[in-house]
């Protein structure tokens, strides 16, 4: 499957909300709608792989910083199912970010994440 680069958007910006989604089985459905079932999810603060994990992940940082949103900063590039974008964590309310990282994502042949490695740029002090 040959995934269009319009495609790769509406998939990254699903994948921002899903980091957003205050309701627990909300997100662990929008997690399984986006991911493989072998889909794995890397950070510098965490491996893990399959729905239930990269829910728990992301659980886990949104209970790190209640009060705060993701957001993409920037443009989604992406070429032969591989794609690459800047996200920023920011207050609700308005502000500047505490966290900015850069997220590479593979997708399958069906079109779902099957990867996404994460790296940190500003983390807070």
């Amino acid at each position: 499957m040959v995934i269009r680069m319009s495609d790769f958007n509406e998939l990254v910006h699903r994948y921002i909300a899903t980091w957003n989604e205050p309701d627990a089985d909300a997100r662990r459905a929008a997690v399984a709608e986006l991911w493989t079932e072998d889909g794995v999810y890397t950070d510098p603060l965490a491996s893990v792989a399959g729905h239930d994990a990269i829910a728990a992940v992301i659980a886990g940082a949104r209970s790190q910083f209640p009060g705060f949103a993701f957001r993409l900063a920037g443009d989604v590039d992406a070429h032969h199912g591989v794609g690459r974008f800047t996200w920023e964590l920011v207050p609700e309310a308005g502000g500047e970010s505490v966290v900015v990282g850069s997220d590479v994502a593979v997708v399958g042949a069906d079109g779902r994440l099957r990867g996404v490695y994460g790296f940190l740029d500003k983390v807070p002090g």
